[in-house]
């Protein structure tokens, strides 16, 4: 599937919830099916900088796809990793460096969080998208 595809199936999913408890609860769901990091990349070098909570994120590169594992302390944070992660992993480096993320919008998720889990998420998009440009460089 391509990002694009992937990012309306989550805004499809969050549209069948009425109320953002709802989604709370879907996004908590969502956190418990991410691909768990392994311990060995429970480092502080995989510590996603600006987010409220711990969230480590490990990143490699698989033929010419990056494939991400994560993890965090908090539940609604591990459930935004998990959104993330659905949407770039398994895609190229090209394809994730040039997606857009107006669904995060779409999904009424920004403005749904407090001020510090938004930039969080900001910063967890940020470190995505750097280990993109990392992989890429390393393509050509």
């Amino acid at each position: 599937m391509t990002i694009k595809e992937i990012q309306k199936e989550i805004v499809d999913e969050f549209s069948m919830f009425d109320d953002w408890m709802e989604r709370y609860e879907y996004m908590i769901e969502l956190g418990k099916s991410l691909p768990l990091i392994e311990a060995q990349y429970k480092t502080d070098d995989n510590i996603i900088k600006g987010c409220q909570s711990k969230v480590w994120v490990h990143a490699e590169l698989d033929t010419d796809k990056l494939v991400f594992t994560a993890d965090s302390e908090a539940i609604i944070t591990k459930g935004i990793i998990a959104i993330l992660i659905r949407t770039f992993s398994k895609q190229s480096p090209k394809d994730i460096l040039e997606a857009k993320t107006d669904f995060i919008d779409e999904i009424g998720l920004k403005e749904h969080l407090s001020p510090t889990r938004a930039n969080g998420l900001v910063s967890m998009i940020k470190q995505l998208k750097m280990y993109a440009i990392a992989y890429q460089t390393q393509l050509k």
